[in-house]
């Protein structure tokens, strides 16, 4: 059974933070879905993994392309088959499928109101199914865990 990481960005942005976890899933030889709630926005994190760093490659492609390791995907998208599952501005993420992956990721930016009052119902809703889940956060300069499930069960 897999848990959930809530990364709560406040000083690092999308832009570097969800190529570093791709990079960790993929050392880990994780098949990965990063799932964004429409269609311009799986055009930006594809634009975005392309030009990341010059210097390095991530291998990916788009739902309706040929399979990577790394797929941008909806949320219509069938679940299974993935070892990590990483949701972006938003996109749903259920307790299904976080319980028959490894990890499912929720990537939030902590200077988004919106973005930080739907993670918080996002975290109540999949820990009340009984998802362990762990929030971490970037306000110190470094990515600290600073909740557990495990802390309060």
């Amino acid at each position: 059974m897999g848990a959930v990481y809530f990364y709560h960005m406040t000083r690092s942005p999308l832009s570097a933070t969800l190529p570093t976890l791709l990079q960790k899933s993929r050392d880990a030889g994780w098949r990965v879905l990063v799932r964004a709630p429409d269609a311009n926005a799986r055009d930006q994190i594809d634009d975005m993994l392309w030009t990341f760093d010059p210097g390095s490659f991530l291998p990916h492609g788009a739902q309706d392309g040929p399979l990577q390791h790394i797929l941008i995907t909806g949320p219509d998208v069938p679940r299974g088959a993935r070892e990590a599952v990483i949701s972006v501005l938003g996109a749903p993420l259920e307790p299904d499928e976080i319980q028959t992956c490894d990890r499912g990721m929720i990537l939030f930016d902590g200077q988004d109101a919106d973005a930080v009052a739907h993670a918080r119902t996002q975290w109540k809703s999949l820990t009340a199914a009984g998802v362990s889940a762990q929030y971490w956060s970037d306000a110190d300069g470094g990515w600290t865990m600073k909740a557990s499930t495990e802390d309060v069960g």
